[in-house]
This record gives C-alpha cells, structure tokens and sequence, in this order.
C-alpha cells in the first residue's frame, strides 16, 4: 500500500486570472499558500482472480467493478485509464474538509490521486508535470470549467505568485518572506465557514460568459497580485494587506451578480464591523469558507460574532503533494 497526501489552498489575489478564457490573451497570477489541510489517497494491490470484481474504489460511496469503464466516479475512472490501470487495483479516498466549500479541493484530490498511480507504478513525476496532468484530466477530458491555480498549489505547495502563460506553462515563485514575517501574516487569517457549499464550476460557468465585458477588472485583479508581494516582501504594515483584500473582494464581486448573495454579503460586514480590516470569499464565490483578515486582537471579538459558525484553524506554506507511506 502507498499513501499520497496532498493539500487544499487558500487564494488571496487574483483568482479569475487563472482561466485559460482570460489568461491566454492577457496573461494571469495569483498570489496563494497551500495549507495543512489535506485530501489523501491509498492505493494497493488488489487479488481480482480471488474476487468476482476487477478493481474497487471508495469515496462517499464504494464501487465494485470488473471493469474501469464501469466506474461512475469521473476522476477516478479517468485517472486510472490515463495511468493504464485496468484491474488489480483498490483505491481509497479520504479528506480533512468536505468538498465544495472554496479551497479547491476537487482538484486537490485529482493531484492526490494521480501522484498515487504513479507512484504505485514506480513512475517519479515532478509537480508541476503533475499539475499540467491534473489540468489535462479536467479540462480537456472532463470538460470542467476550473482553473489552472488549484492543481498547480496542490501540486508544487507553498506560499507563492503563480503566473499563468499557457495550460502547460505556469511560472512558480515563492514569495521570499522571513519566517518570521509569515508566523505574523498568519496571525491576522481568521477563516469561518458560511455554511454555504456550491460546485465551483457551475459558479463560474456564467463568470467566464462575461470575461469580455470584464476584461479592464480581472487587469486589475492581476495588478493587484503585485502589491500583495509588495506588502508582503517590504516593510508595509499588514493592515495594507487587509485593505488590499478588501478592494480585490469589492472587484470580485463585480463580476457577476452569482458571485455574492445577501446572507455572504451580512457575513463579510460582521466581520468588518468587528475590526476586521477585509477579507474575501475563497474560491470562486457563492458559497464556501470566508476569509478575513484582522489584527490579533480582534480574533476574540470575530469568534464571539461568529459563534454559531465552524472556524477554521489553518497554518500557511503546506508542503506540496507527497507519497508519506510505501
């Protein structure tokens, strides 16, 4: 049996640049961190010849089959025929968060799994290659509407700009920030959940219908990636930051009418009305973890408006996917 573990993220600027709709003409970034939440994969031999089943998978659900065609879940049945594993195989899955909550965990889950085929066929492959695999699997052979960052994060790990040229070219740089800068920064993330879980993908259908007419804001969104290294790297105050998140909030926002809803929007201005210097919604809106972004102080006073509601202890800079068990 092998084990692959592979992290969600938190995306703090530029997300929407990431389509290839809009990053092919324009060129895209994102500035994001994966986190210490994982998804993890096991995959081992399986005996089909003592069975009258070839492979067998499980999720929320186990299915038994004699063969990979037959398998329902999507990822899976494309994964395994794309790494040329028809049968004698048991592959598992399990998370520490649920899906559809903004922190990119479908495509996570997607890196986790091709890492572990690989892996359980002795083939080494480097993260971004691992990336690029991940974007092929759901873009062209599932036909999901995602992005490129949440594959890319999952993959390589870290605290980085990720700079988008084409589906197969994406730049990595790690944010070079002191250690002890980072232990700051991750004081002022305070993550609550709105209760709200969506398909990401369905979100961003209508998003991508109006990259067009949004072209002059998603510039800005890519600009603003660059002031967050700034901040980051220079001797800002991190209230710039949070300001910084609230005026990329306020623009995502302005994308499409789907992106908020009124129950988010009462949310995000409890928060400010707590102290909180800005925030956003993680991931491509309408649903999922809302990030704010406040001194250390007023954590108490934003775990006291928010509690009714699950908060989310997070660490920053997580480790990429790995195989922790051979």
């Amino acid at each position: 049996m092998l084990i692959s573990r592979t992290p969600v993220r938190i995306s703090f600027l530029g997300g929407g640049t990431d389509y290839p709709e809009y990053f092919l003409q324009h060129g895209g970034a994102v500035l994001v961190t994966a986190i210490d939440k994982f998804c993890y994969v096991t995959v081992s031999p399986f005996l089909s010849h003592l069975f009258e089943y070839s492979a067998r998978v499980s999720y929320r659900k186990v299915e038994l089959v004699k063969k990979v065609d037959e398998i329902e879940h999507n990822v899976y049945r494309e994964c395994l025929k794309l790494c040329g594993l028809e049968k004698d195989i048991e592959v598992h899955n399990v998370a520490d968060l649920p899906a559809f909550t903004g922190l990119g965990s479908s495509s996570t889950f997607t890196v986790s799994l091709l890492h572990a085929l690989h892996s359980f066929k002795g083939e080494f492959v480097r993260p971004l290659d691992l990336a690029y695999e991940a974007i092929h699997v759901e873009r062209n052979i599932l036909k999901d509407r995602v992005g490129c960052q949440d594959q890319t994060i999952a993959a390589v790990g870290g605290f980085n700009v990720l700079e988008f040229r084409t589906e197969e070219d994406i730049v990595v740089t790690r944010i070079p920030i002191s250690p002890e800068r980072l232990v700051e920064f991750e004081k002022h993330i305070f993550v609550v959940f709105t209760g709200i879980r969506r398909k990401a993908s369905e979100v961003v259908a209508k998003q991508l219908k109006k990259v067009a007419d949004n072209t002059e804001t998603l510039k800005q969104m890519r600009l603003m990636v660059d002031e967050g290294w700034e901040i980051l790297t220079g001797n800002h105050s991190l209230s710039e930051f949070g300001e910084l998140l609230h005026r990329a909030w306020i623009a995502k926002r302005s994308l499409e009418v789907g992106v908020s809803k009124p129950e988010i929007d009462r949310i995000y201005q409890l928060g400010l009305d707590a102290g909180a210097w800005g925030g956003k919604l993680l991931g491509a809106g309408a649903g999922g973890f809302m990030l704010f972004f406040a001194p250390p102080e007023v954590h108490p006073r934003l775990k006291q408006v928010f509690a009714d509601r699950q908060v989310l202890e997070v660490n920053l800079n997580a480790p990429g996917s790995q195989i922790i068990f051979s």
